[in-house]
């Protein structure tokens, strides 16, 4: 049995505050509390209100001020020896940090808030941290070393009848499936995913969800079905005011565009998710969006050489970022839209 959702990186005065939240309203509550714990003097306190500083930020795509956030927070928490709240700290630092395409500082980071949950007996850091390192690695492409932990944390996020983490970790394998080619149970476990997020009122896993769905019931060739699911997981993110999600779900609808062959709109759809992802500084959906935008317009008719062109930097882009899959996606792209490299752009390969 599974409860309803929580946020648990909401603490300290801010526990009260639902995970389905705006983020807008869990910024403003975060700063009026952070104020008072500073003229309290409590670091403990500053440390957990600035958490929740830290994830709106990162989450409203407000990475400079969400790097601020999470230091200040991490040397609140030091101040006040509280190793839970160092943890959560290193975590969303951790999380920042893959945002950003720094997948090196990401697991590192990550490691050591799993390390530091552990001494400080917070559980939930610790699973937090180590489901962070298991999306980074899932990111990064390298399936078969994660593959075993998201199956663990599902496991265990299923014995604890926690419905966010369960969500979470169906999702992430259902990804791992989905990129692998097993489409009927990445289907299959996307629609859990929906539904259990739905009962425990989840509205950020739902939406997540239901972009997976989209996108597999899109390479089924049932576009309309899919635009449908995207344009009810849009509703959320625009009302939780969740950037990230909403460019992905943006990038999403221009997949499927693409899919059914209709290459303007596609293109129009990637070119506006590559604004939301620059207006974050997200590297990953950067690229991926571009890589859309590129056959989009080698659809419409652009000179080759200057598809080849833009594929050949893209490559070295998600070489450098460490974005394995990703990198597979553009070497397809070269034989799918049939042009070839212009000399050998894996040279500079920095494969982790």
């Amino acid at each position: 049995m599974h409860s309803k959702a929580l946020a648990p990186e909401y603490q300290g005065a801010l526990t009260k505050m639902s995970v389905n939240s705006s983020l807008t309203d869990v910024l403003a509550e975060g700063l009026r509390h952070l104020r008072e714990a500073e003229l309290t003097g409590s670091q403990q306190e500053v440390a957990r209100c600035g958490l929740a500083v830290a994830e709106a930020h990162r989450r409203l795509g407000d990475v400079e001020e969400a790097d601020r956030a999470w230091k200040a927070s991490y040397r609140a928490a030091r101040s006040a020896g509280d190793q839970g709240a160092m943890a959560w700290a290193l975590w969303s630092g951790g999380t920042l940090a893959r945002q950003r395409g720094e997948l090196r500082l990401a697991f590192r980071l990550l490691e050591l808030a799993a390390d530091m949950g552990e001494r400080g007996g917070d559980i939930v850091a610790r699973g937090y941290s180590l489901a962070g390192l298991a999306e980074t690695g899932r990111i990064q492409g390298d399936y078969r070393t994660v593959a075993a932990l998201h199956e663990q944390l599902l496991a265990e996020a299923r014995a604890r009848g926690e419905a966010r983490h369960t969500v979470w970790a169906l999702e992430g394998i259902a990804q791992i499936h989905r990129n692998t080619g097993s489409l009927d149970s990445a289907l299959a476990m996307f629609e859990e995913a929906a539904e259990l997020a739905g009962a425990a009122d989840d509205r950020r896993g739902r939406a997540w969800a239901l972009r997976g769905m989209a996108d597999i019931i899109s390479l089924r060739d049932d576009p309309e079905h899919a635009l449908a699911l995207l344009s009810e997981a849009e509703l959320t993110c625009r009302e939780m005011k969740l950037s990230s999600a909403l460019a992905y779900n943006h990038k999403m609808r221009a997949n499927v565009l693409f899919r059914a062959r209709r290459y303007e709109e596609a293109r129009r759809g990637y070119a506006q998710a590559l604004d939301e992802f620059r207006a974050m500084t997200e590297p990953r959906g950067e690229a991926l969006a571009r890589l859309g935008l590129v056959k989009s317009l080698a659809r419409l008719g652009r000179a080759p050489a200057e598809t080849v062109a833009d594929l050949t930097e893209l490559r070295r882009t998600l070489d450098r970022i460490g974005l394995l899959n990703a990198r597979e996606m553009v070497d397809k792209a070269f034989a799918e839209l049939g042009v070839a490299p212009a000399g050998d752009a894996g040279e500079e390969s920095g494969r982790r």
